[in-house]
């Protein structure tokens, strides 16, 4: 019944850093990006692969709570094929990831960082 997922969409407290951060820092690809005045609001349309991501910007939107974690949501994760060239590449660009961990079930690596907002971001390794 269902076959992928289609788009995740996040609502960013600065659109201009959070739209830097996700094209030139984690090089997603713009499909298109479109200003709605009647709600002050940006969309940007993100490709990562098959999928999108939707990035929102809304006036005066509350903060996200994490810490402790919140029901709803957990994080949002990337596959990517070399985890230790990609954060070194982030840690390079002045991201801060957390160290490198190993699943316990599937002994696949992976980390975890934070976009602008403090949203929980993860890598893991194919």
């Amino acid at each position: 019944m269902f076959n992928q997922i289609h788009h995740v969409a996040i609502i960013a407290s600065d659109y201009e850093r959070s739209k830097h951060f996700y094209v030139n820092i984690l090089g997603l690809e713009v499909i298109r990006e479109n200003y709605r005045a009647e709600r002050q609001s940006y969309k940007l349309d993100l490709k990562v692969g098959t999928s999108e991501i939707e990035l929102f910007s809304f006036p005066n939107s509350p903060e996200r709570p994490s810490y402790p974690e919140a029901c709803g949501l957990r994080h949002l994760c990337f596959r990517v094929e070399d985890i230790e060239q990609v954060v070194s590449y982030l840690n390079e660009s002045g991201v801060q990831t957390q160290e490198i961990r190993v699943d316990e079930y599937t002994q696949k690596r992976y980390v975890f960082f934070n976009d602008p907002d403090g949203l929980p971001l993860e890598l893991y390794e194919s």
